[in-house]
């Protein structure tokens, strides 16, 4: 049984222009509270209420509280799509405790119920263990022989050795070592941030990645081109964003701020570009950090960020 904790409603408030002309809403005005049960196509959001992967990898904590700021960023931004675009929030996934392996199962099925649906998943973590969560339930809907895409934008490999415990820097070996039909594509690598030996396991996995100093904006056509091929050889795809991959002076409230980290267009131009593939199942974002945030500029960009994938779900729609 999927435990799904209902939000405040009062978290989806904004600006209000208008009451009946639909091109003046804002998204907290069509936003759809709902059980998983009721979802009918569109996206749907779900929150992943945890930390305890950056506990375990010893990071800093505070992302438990991004799901709930990520919404209050969304709410005022406008909604510009058609009528029949609908979005659904189904609420948040929490950690009990310590207890991530479970959160991350009921996570996965959550994930999979709402692919039942016909609905993008839309999932707002939590720290990057949330990733493997997001896994569970696309495998769980595709089937275990269907081959699996996996593209991170993310400054970490996070291929660490799970012998004693899992964490939020473990997700992408426990998938690759345990599921010889997904294949990981990440784009952000800091040289600096990864060492020889998680590059040397990168390599010994066949990861595909592409360093943040090779994704300069406007010249992004090879990443590009590398994306559409590693995505051509998959019958699906999912997305994850680590938020630690943008450059700290835009992104100051995350675990692992990246003094080189990429600029928000080169980040948004790879979400148009997978989320927008008909491939393309779902999407999370991890790793924002309120409890670190100045001014609440991590949150703002990253509820910008969710909706352009929302957006990229719509148009090919």
């Amino acid at each position: 049984m999927i435990v799904v904790n209902k939000i405040n409603e009062s978290i989806w408030t904004g600006r209000t222009d208008d009451t009946e002309d639909r091109a003046s809403f804002r998204y907290h005005q069509v936003i759809e509270l709902a059980d998983i049960e009721q979802v009918s196509g569109g996206c749907a959001i779900i929150g992943f209420e945890c930390e305890e992967g950056v506990r375990r990898n010893k990071g800093r904590l505070g992302a438990v509280e991004a799901p709930n700021a990520l919404r209050g960023g969304l709410a005022n931004l406008p909604w510009r799509f058609s009528e029949n675009a609908r979005l659904f929030d189904v609420g948040n996934i929490t950690c009990d405790g310590e207890d991530l392996e479970s959160a991350q199962q009921q996570l996965g099925e959550a994930v999979t119920a709402i692919l039942s649906k016909g609905a993008a998943p839309i999932i707002l973590g939590g720290g990057h263990e949330t990733l493997y969560g997001h896994y569970l339930g696309v495998r769980e809907s595709i089937g275990k022989d269907a081959t699996l895409g996996i593209i991170n934008i993310d400054a970490h490999f996070d291929l660490r050795p799970y012998d004693e415990q899992t964490s939020s820097g473990t997700m992408f070996r426990q998938i690759l070592e345990q599921d010889e039909n997904a294949k990981y594509f990440v784009a952000g690598i800091q040289r600096s941030g990864n060492t020889q030996e998680l590059f040397d396991r990168a390599d010994l996995l066949d990861v595909t990645y592409v360093h943040e100093d090779e994704m300069i904006p406007g010249h992004l056509e090879k990443l590009m081109e590398a994306l559409d091929d590693f995505i051509e050889q998959h019958d699906a795809v999912m997305l994850t964003l680590c938020t630690d991959v943008l450059n700290a002076a835009f992104a100051p409230g995350v675990s692992a701020p990246s003094p080189f980290g990429l600029d928000p267009s080169t980040v948004r131009a790879i979400i148009w570009k997978v989320a927008g593939h008909e491939k393309t199942r779902s999407f999370d974002i991890c790793e924002v950090n309120p409890a670190l945030d100045e001014n609440g500029r991590t949150v703002k960009l990253g509820a910008y960020l969710v909706n352009e994938a929302i957006a990229s779900f719509f148009v090919k729609a």
